[in-house]
């Protein structure tokens, strides 16, 4: 169930970033919800290779490129799916950065209490 609840929510910050910036288009909640399992996916099986190829650059950037690797995914799955477009790198730089803010936000708002109820 929480697995549901963090796609939804995944989704639902998917669906917030073309208010919060106009080079980030999203077409339908379908659309987001699509766009999310494979963010989801791809944050699981890919990232973390690329994460470990590039180790010694991470390492000199003090952990910044990371953010270039969350971009470059970002910018990726919006290639992949159809009625989810990124106008570019630094368009992708900040949605991802923003999407993990707000997906964040919205899993420490809707979550928390559903786990302080179960402890």
């Amino acid at each position: 169930m929480r697995l549901l609840i963090t796609w939804l929510i995944n989704a639902a910050a998917l669906m917030a970033l073309p208010y919060l910036m106009h080079s980030v288009e999203v077409s339908s909640l379908g659309t987001a919800l699509i766009a999310a399992l494979v963010l989801g996916l791809v944050n699981t099986l890919i990232r973390p290779v690329l994460v470990i190829l590039t180790l010694p650059v991470t390492l000199v950037s003090m952990g910044l490129f990371i953010l270039v690797i969350n971009a470059l995914l970002f910018w990726l799955v919006a290639n992949m799916v159809g009625g989810f477009q990124v106008a570019g790198f630094w368009s992708a730089f900040l949605a991802a950065i923003l999407y993990s803010i707000i997906s964040w936000a919205l899993s420490t708002l809707l979550l928390s209490n559903k786990d302080n109820g179960n402890s």
